[in-house]
């Protein structure tokens, strides 16, 4: 800096030199000057000068440049991001007086944090739009041990007659792409992906054959309060999850109360805020509800019997928040209504009322609780996979709803911020009488050969598991469930199973 602070003295010295051999050259004598020659040779002079003084305003430019830089560094240096490394060390031996795990975390976070810097300007997924793309995924490995015959045996959610079975999978392994998009209408874009490896083509949502599944997908719209989306998700009725690392081709408690079903839906949500910490959410969707078929079953008509009424089911869930999003206090009711058709031509209607609540009881308990009631739920996971039965009066068929009512409950336990114990019941009942006289209806049908009842007629699930995080990208897990299947003729069919997990988070 000082060699180019020293050139730029150059051009001052040469203008003023150049003018003083002007003004000497007038006091000596010499012969006179044209007044051609003199424009000539101040021009050149001009000219020189200029050319000179150009080069060196780039190098002053340089300077400015390098002036700025060293004045925002001397800056970083003395703003209180300086002060990280004692602060961190602070904070780190705070943490070590307080647990072991906590400096652990520590040190695990600033090294994660070191990583992703270092790699930010490397590892980048390039996408057609060029707007960022996030891969992300996990990768599990989980054995299962069932005593008895279950429906599937890596991830059961049903007892079966017959002996059991003991394995190993990793196709409950998932994958996921978040991606983040322009702006519109002054709300910012979103979109996610999610598959499995868990399906074969006739049934994509209850099968195990090892083929790609689609899970879930949504796509948004988000301003400050509200959110417009299509997606497809469980249903907005029952937004909470019971957890486990065993079960996640079919989530844990499913057909044993949890309404978990994946189903296309188009709707919008708002959030009114009463405070920093409460409020209230109201979400409202169109729905087109699945037809799902019992394992080792396949549907011989191409549409549901949504479908085939022509009208999608409508959805509405209003919530009363309170705290953090995801674990503080949620207590929401909802509804749902859709027409549906059979493929006879006879017309019926599915509904539901449900309620929802999650509440952490203290720093290292929370409560989980959901229920139901309505018909015709077996395109939401209920109603044992039936959505409805038939009454015969003579010759002419009758059309019946099937009724059904459940939920289940989840209580969550967290050793610190590594360990969680869950524990949690589930029951899925159809009405027992509407069962029996559908079966007894069987016996009066004209044109029925066989008196089988298509569906469960009760099931119930309990659960508990533990989960080990040592880091934040591992996961291990060990689980007990027991199984009650009942159906609509002979015994209590139960199982129970022993699964391990182990996962690792990319």
């Amino acid at each position: 800096m000082k060699q180019r602070g020293l050139a730029l003295i150059g051009p001052i010295l040469l203008f003023c030199g150049q003018s003083s051999h002007a003004l000497a050259q007038t006091g000596q004598p010499a012969a006179p000057e044209t007044t051609e020659q003199t424009i000539e040779r101040l021009t050149a002079a001009v000219a020189k000068t200029q050319s000179q003084m150009e080069a060196y305003g780039q190098q002053l430019l340089e300077l400015r440049q390098e002036l700025g830089a060293l004045r925002q560094k001397m800056a970083a240096e003395k703003s209180p991001a300086s002060q990280a490394p004692s602060t961190a060390a602070a904070s780190i031996a705070e943490a070590s007086s307080e647990s072991p795990a906590t400096l652990d975390e520590i040190r695990e976070r600033q090294a994660i944090e070191e990583s992703q810097i270092a790699t930010h300007e490397v590892a980048k997924v390039e996408t057609q739009s060029k707007y960022p793309l996030k891969v992300s995924g996990l990768l599990l490995f989980n054995g299962f041990v069932n005593t008895r015959q279950v429906d599937i045996s890596a991830s059961p959610a049903y007892a079966i007659s017959g002996s059991g079975s003991t394995g190993l999978s990793v196709r409950q392994t998932v994958l996921g792409f978040d991606a983040r998009g322009p702006h519109l209408f002054s709300a910012n874009s979103r979109a996610d992906l999610r598959v499995d490896f868990f399906a074969n083509g006739a049934q994509s949502n209850y099968a195990a054959s090892g083929i790609l599944r689609l899970r879930t997908a949504h796509a948004a719209l988000d301003w400050p309060h509200t959110e417009a989306f299509f997606e497809v998700d469980r249903s907005i009725l029952e937004p909470n999850e019971p957890s486990s690392l065993v079960a996640i081709a079919q989530p844990e408690l499913a057909w044993a109360g949890n309404l978990w079903t994946w189903n296309p839906q188009v709707g919008v949500s708002h959030h009114f805020s009463f405070s920093d910490l409460s409020g209230v959410e109201a979400q409202a969707a169109l729905i087109d509800p699945s037809e799902p078929q019992l394992p080792g079953t396949t549907s011989n008509s191409p549409v549901t019997e949504s479908e085939r009424s022509r009208w999608p089911g409508a959805e509405a869930r209003v919530a009363f928040q309170h705290g953090d999003s995801g674990t503080g206090l949620d207590f929401g009711v909802g509804g749902y209504f859709g027409p549906q058709r059979d493929g006879n031509g006879h017309s019926f209607n599915a509904w539901a009322g449900t309620v929802d609540f999650r509440s952490p009881l203290s720093r290292y308990f929370e409560v989980t609780v959901n229920a139901h009631r309505g018909q015709a739920l077996a395109g939401l996971g209920a109603g044992g996979y039936v959505n409805y039965y038939y009454l015969y009066a003579g010759s002419n068929e009758i059309v019946h709803a099937l009724d059904d009512v459940g939920g289940w409950a989840q209580l969550k336990a967290k050793a610190g911020q590594r360990v969680q114990v869950n524990a949690g019941f589930g029951i899925d009942n159809p009405f027992a009488k509407e069962v029996d006289a559908a079966l007894a209806s069987l016996e009066q049908s004209p044109t029925a050969s066989t008196y089988y009842y298509p569906g469960l007629a009760r099931n119930r699930s309990v659960f508990s598991n533990v989960i080990y995080s040592p880091s934040a990208y591992l996961l291990f897990s060990l689980e007990y469930k027991r199984l009650w299947t009942n159906y609509a003729t002979g015994p209590t069919y139960f199982s129970d199973s022993i699964g391990i997990g182990a996962g690792y988070k990319f």
